[in-house]
Order: C-alpha cells, then sequence, then structure tokens
C-alpha cells in the first residue's frame, strides 16, 4: 500500500468530520462563478471552472481527475470547508486527465457547463465513480447516462463535447499540468502555494493559514 493510497483512505475517513455525517455530496449547492485570475496565470484560466465568491480573498487550485479516487474523497471536505467559511474561499478546478478514459469524462462536464449543470454532473459523476471509471476499462457510456441522471440534455451534450472549445480546454490544462509539474490528483495550490502536506489536515491548516493572512493586522 503506498502513501498516495494511504490517504486516499485518511480522507474517506475524514469526510465524517468534516461534513458532520451529512451526506457524499448533500448540502447547499456551492456558487459557480467565472475565475478570478492568480498571480501564476498557469493556476488559473480564464475557462477554468471555479466554485464560491469571484471576490474570495483565498483561491484553492485543485488539479483533479474524475476518475481518481482521492479526488472523489476530498470534493465534500472542499465543499465542507468552503460552506463554513463563508464568502472567503474559492476553489479552482483544472482538468488533469491521467486515467483512461478521463478526456472523455472532462468533456462530459465541460457539456454540462453548457447547459449550466457542472456541479450536479460533477457530483453525479464522483457519486457514482465506482460504476464507470473502473481502471483500465472505464465505461465512459455509463458515464454518460449517469450525467443525464444528472440533469444533461445527451443528444446537445454529446455534440458540445467534441467542439474545438472542449479541445482547447483539454489542450490548455494539460500544458498546465506540465508547467506545474503536476504528476498525481489531486494536487493543491491555496492562494499559488503548493501544499506540502497532502492530507485533508494539511489542506485546513494551508487554507487557515491563508485566512489568517487576509485579515487585518495579521
Amino acid at each position: 500500500m503506498n502513501r498516495r493510497t494511504i490517504m486516499v483512505s485518511t480522507a474517506f475517513a475524514a469526510i465524517a468530520v468534516f461534513a458532520g455525517g451529512a451526506a457524499l455530496y448533500g448540502g447547499k449547492p456551492v456558487e459557480t462563478q467565472p475565475a478570478t485570475p492568480v498571480a501564476d496565470n498557469t493556476l488559473v484560466r480564464m475557462h477554468s471552472p471555479v466554485m464560491g465568491p469571484s471576490a474570495a480573498p483565498v483561491t484553492i487550485v485543485e488539479f483533479f481527475d474524475p476518475a481518481c479516487e482521492a479526488c472523489r474523497a476530498f470534493y465534500p471536505i472542499v465543499k465542507q470547508m468552503m460552506s463554513q467559511t463563508g464568502n472567503d474561499v474559492q476553489l479552482v478546478l483544472r482538468y488533469t486527465a491521467l486515467h483512461q478514459g478521463s478526456d472523455e469524462a472532462v468533456r462530459i462536464l465541460e457539456a454540462a457547463r453548457k447547459q449550466n449543470l457542472f456541479q450536479p454532473v460533477l457530483e453525479a459523476l464522483l457519486a457514482n465513480q465506482p460504476e464507470w471509471a473502473v481502471h483500465g476499462a472505464p465505461d465512459i457510456e455509463k458515464a454518460w447516462q449517469i450525467a443525464a441522471g444528472g440533469g444533461l440534455d445527451l443528444a446537445k451534450g454529446r455534440q458540445d463535447a467534441t467542439s474545438s472549445a472542449v479541445d482547447a480546454v483539454l489542450a490548455a490544462d494539460a500544458a498546465d499540468v506540465r508547467a506545474n509539474n503536476v504528476r498525481q490528483t489531486p494536487t493543491f495550490f491555496v492562494n499559488g502555494k503548493p501544499l506540502t502536506e497532502f492530507s485533508p489536515q494539511g489542506l485546513y491548516s494551508l487554507v487557515s493559514a491563508e485566512l489568517k493572512a487576509t485579515k487585518p493586522g495579521s
């Protein structure tokens, strides 16, 4: 069992602590806004999906793969953290298609964005990840059906998913993955600072430190 596998188990265990026993993806939806660029534009692009207030003083950038088990584990943790901090934290998602079939899942998410359904489709794919994201044999048609369960218009979605705009998003994010030397998912940056202690507590501590730094007199 490697360190990442251990941390995935730790993250799942921490969900109950951060979410207060709530359902895995329950709770109030997080507002989706255009991204607020940070100093290093290889971390945030204008096309990047972002959840939370655009004027938030703390930006979490997550390089994530929709087929990644650790990303699935961390999502409700980050969402709960944002809920607890009010309007002070926003989450920017960067696509990191490391697993087989992940690029197709990203296309589904981008199609969902065109229908203003990014978050419900993302949460449907994550919640049902074991059904479609079988390593080595992903079932992308199953992923589409799960997205339809999240409200996606499949006919329009399949058309939008193959557009040149989505090709450009995938290419840009792949370039930024390389530029930031991202080798595993999730990889987090908070206000441009890399998370070096990969754990729920490590992320909480880094976000808390950045929140404190934004307060007057700190």
